[in-house]
């Protein structure tokens, strides 16, 4: 599979399976470790966790292979602005 294409792969995943998501990701220090933010109000009233195996759920059997890695970061649109305003 093409890096590139993985990062792509990925944020299809997740688009796909969690309701008005959405998805940034990029590969950083090497080419099987994704960074990634996701933001949806499907992430509302859930704990951090809940929202992360939301995401692992999505990425599936990619997580046992072509991912070595991932940094996650997942907010609510809510969240998300008041984080953006802040910086």
């Amino acid at each position: 599979m093409l890096r590139m294409s993985l990062v792509d792969t990925l944020t299809r995943r997740v688009r796909d399976a969690i309701p008005e998501a959405e998805v940034e990701a990029r590969l950083f220090s090497g080419d099987d470790h994704v960074e990634m933010r996701v933001v949806s109000p499907a992430f509302a009233g859930k704990s951090r966790v809940a929202r992360h195996q939301m995401v692992y759920a999505a990425l599936g059997e990619l997580m046992r292979g072509d991912v070595h890695a991932l940094a996650l970061q997942t907010w609510t649109p809510e969240e998300w602005a008041e984080k953006s305003e802040e910086q």
